[in-house]
């Protein structure tokens, strides 16, 4: 399955054996479970890992299911066990978000949770910004009105309503997806906005609520994207866990590259 030939691909890339290691065999079994991703056309990088990780959660769930099944299975009418909704990737990449939503007739207020694994930010300018003002743009209170109103519960109708988003528990590997690809006057272009991303010291607590786990974040890798709508190439900055040192992914060529050559336009996803 895609599980086993992911782990042969992550076996081969730290065999540390090869000058490069080629995904073909992933890529054609994921993309018999995904068959969207077996074509040779441009994809999403953002869509693909979303596919990836939900991919290898399940794989990886039901191993763990498995495992529990056996242990008990003398115990008739068993369940799949408490810890099945669980794996290694939501323990390494889930995080929580909280919806605050205020009713602005009767102020009353509630509450509404949604995991993630990605968070998409929007970027407010066509021309600079920085990484936390995308966050406050995703972070600030919106109100709802007309088709989308909220039905309160303690005015029993549709009502006006303010909504504001807040981490509850965030999650040990933190992605950042920077939407580029946006609609601008009915039509859809990709953004080249400059996005300076900070390289060490990255505070959420401003997003976060009081109970949420404090901690700040180290840039570990960056997805570029180069190109268009329709076409363009993928390349990868990744730090080294051990050396600390970037290298660069294109293709086949994999070099060493100076930390100042991380900050670039091409920043498509980001990794903490």
């Amino acid at each position: 399955d895609s599980a086993t030939a992911f782990g042969c691909l992550m076996s081969d890339m730290w065999l540390g054996e090869f000058d490069y290691v080629s995904p073909e065999a992933f890529h054609s079994i994921f993309g018999k479970r995904y068959p969207a991703f077996s074509r040779r056309t441009q994809h999403d990088a953002q869509e693909f890992l979303i596919c990836v990780l939900d991919d290898l959660h399940e794989a990886f769930k039901e191993v763990r299911a498995q495992l529990w099944q056996g242990r008990h299975s003398s115990d008739a009418g068993t369940s799949r066990g408490s810890g099945s909704g669980t794996s290694i990737i939501t323990k390494l990449f889930e995080g929580q978000l909280s919806y605050g939503i205020r009713c602005l007739k009767c102020k009353a207020l509630s509450d509404r949770p949604e995991s993630f694994t990605v968070l998409s930010l929007p970027i407010p300018s066509t021309r600079v910004c920085s990484l936390q003002d995308c966050l406050e743009c995703f972070f600030q209170p919106d109100t709802l009105t007309r088709n989308n109103q909220i039905h309160c519960y303690w005015c029993g109708g549709n009502q006006d309503a303010t909504v504001k988003a807040s981490i509850t528990k965030a999650p040990q590997i933190i992605i950042f997806h920077l939407k580029r690809f946006a609609w601008q006057d009915k039509h859809r272009r990709k953004l080249s906005t400059t996005v300076c991303y900070p390289f060490s010291h990255l505070d959420l607590s401003p997003y976060s609520t009081a109970s949420c786990n404090k901690a700040e974040y180290s840039l570990c890798a960056v997805v570029n994207h180069a190109g268009d709508l329709d076409y363009g190439h993928y390349t990868a900055f990744c730090k080294h866990s051990v050396t600390k040192h970037w290298y660069s992914f294109d293709d086949a060529q994999v070099t060493k590259i100076p930390d100042s050559a991380v900050q670039a336009d091409t920043a498509y996803l980001l990794f903490y």
